[in-house]
């Protein structure tokens, strides 16, 4: 039985809610709590494995479980891009390089030992724990890909989080009027979704004079995950609705 959510509109609301949120809180613990990348990428990749196992061995779908567990691997991935391109001094060039060659060898890895990367398939602890892994390594990748956009290619905080809104445009045309794999289209959408988040959550959080509306992590942070709780909750309660009606038909 599949423990993952319906890929809806909602879906990827929550899904750009979450990696946004993700991109604040990282930076919230990092900088604003001064705890640092090192520190912050261990406690945070802690929390994503409690938050993982605790996944892996629930029977069911249980929204808040999922989106915790997003959640976790939009934080660690935020701080582990930033420890790879800053303390290491990798560059966001590099660190995208690396984590794109990681992110295509696991995906090909899923590929090949079990022969879909349909999400319909993740039906098995093994399948599963692939579906996680991309997930964390997609979700580093986006921030090194978005902090890449906004800092080193001049377009920006805004500039970046546009070009990721088109390019997101896309590949939903192409959902829509292709003929393309409807597999790949996702993966795509997926992974562009989390740099959009951190040039969207860059634009919150930084300072006018750096191009960004000053709202702080704090206060983004608190905003972010207040629309993520109400989404959970919205289709959680109508997931219930659908679940009662069904079993009245059967009757």
């Amino acid at each position: 039985m599949s423990k993952l959510p319906q890929i809806t509109a909602f879906f990827w609301i929550m899904k750009i809610c979450a990696t946004t949120l993700g991109e604040t809180a990282g930076d919230l613990l990092s900088m604003t709590l001064n705890v640092g990348y090192a520190v912050s990428s261990m406690i945070l990749i802690g929390v994503f494995l409690a938050t993982l196992v605790t996944q892996l061995i629930w029977k069911s779908y249980n929204p808040l479980l999922y989106w915790t567990v997003i959640l976790s691997t939009s934080t660690a991935g935020t701080t582990i891009s930033d420890y790879m391109d800053r303390t290491l001094g990798l560059g966001y060039a590099a660190g995208t390089t690396i984590l794109v060659s990681l992110l295509l060898a696991i995906l090909a890895f899923w590929r090949f030992s079990v022969g879909s990367l349909s999400v319909n398939n993740v039906t098995t602890p093994k399948v599963e724990l692939l579906y996680w892994i991309t997930i964390l390594f997609s979700n580093t990748l986006g921030t090194a890909l978005g902090d890449f956009l906004a800092d080193s290619s001049g377009l920006g905080f805004a500039g970046g989080a546009l070009l990721i809104s088109g390019l997101l445009a896309l590949v939903l045309a192409a959902h829509y009027f292709t003929q393309i794999s409807q597999v790949m289209l996702f993966w795509i959408a997926f992974v562009l979704t989390r740099p959009f988040g951190a040039t969207l959550g860059d634009v919150l959080t930084k300072a006018h004079e750096k191009g960004g509306l000053g709202y702080g992590t704090i206060g983004s942070s608190i905003v972010l995950l207040s629309i993520l709780g109400v989404c959970i909750l919205f289709t959680t309660l109508r997931q219930r609705r659908l679940t009662v009606a069904g079993s009245s038909n059967d009757e």
